[in-house]
């Protein structure tokens, strides 16, 4: 069986483009795979706390050495790691904000992004000391922007800050560049027919996606 984590980063609810695409993903897949989970944490509405000091100190901290206090700062980011570490599939639904991602993705990323939970320092490695822990996995980037042609070769290719982030972080929580796949919704603002051609377009890739992702577990071995 198969689980997936789906993680809304829009504050738009039923406004929200990134939303709907990343739900009919979800609906395809479980109408391929309906015996399949689906975890899903909402970043957009319930936005994960900031880094602070104690939670610095609280990560660096030994378990056996943990405190009440200590736990506490990190609790949030031990469920959303214990979400991550269960799922094979996760889905990103975001918008796209200033070029980049929204505030409260950064912060996820910076919840489950931590040593000894998603990776390992190695001080003694001069070149790559940070070592991901989790592996094997695949990530759905679904996202919405108001302006367009961000893709490679693309007028404000330089100006996309979503994706290469995206992928970087990626590979900490342990997803290969490989095993990334971008559903992009442009022209928003504009909701003209290129907008509409736009949402005709992911909404295609969505469905071949599910298709390539869903028919190797259905090989019987």
């Amino acid at each position: 069986m198969t689980t997936l984590l789906l993680l809304n980063a829009s504050p738009r609810r039923e406004r929200s483009l990134s939303r709907r695409i990343a739900q009919t993903f979800i609906d395809q897949w479980q109408a391929s795979r309906p015996s399949d989970t689906v975890l899903q944490r909402d970043v957009g509405i319930d936005h994960p706390p900031l880094v602070t000091e104690e939670w610095i100190a609280a990560c660096f901290t030994p378990d056996e050495k943990q405190t009440p206090a200590n736990k506490q700062a990190l609790a949030y980011s031990d469920a959303a790691i214990s979400e991550l570490s269960l799922s094979d599939i996760i889905v990103i639904a975001t918008p796209r904000y200033n070029y980049g991602m929204p505030a409260a993705l950064k912060a996820w990323f910076d919840q489950v992004i931590r040593i000894r939970r998603t990776f390992s320092f190695d001080p003694a490695e001069k070149t790559w000391p940070l070592s991901p822990i989790l592996h094997g996995k695949k990530l759905i980037l679904i996202s919405a922007s108001g302006e367009f042609d961000f893709h490679p070769g693309g007028i404000r290719e330089d100006w996309d800050h979503l994706e290469p982030h995206v992928r970087t972080c990626a590979h900490y929580i342990g997803v290969a560049s490989a095993d990334i796949h971008h559903v992009s919704v442009e022209y928003q603002e504009f909701a003209d027919e290129r907008h509409d051609s736009s949402v005709k377009l992911a909404l295609e890739m969505v469905g071949t996606i599910v298709d390539k992702l869903t028919l190797p577990l259905a090989v019987p071995y």
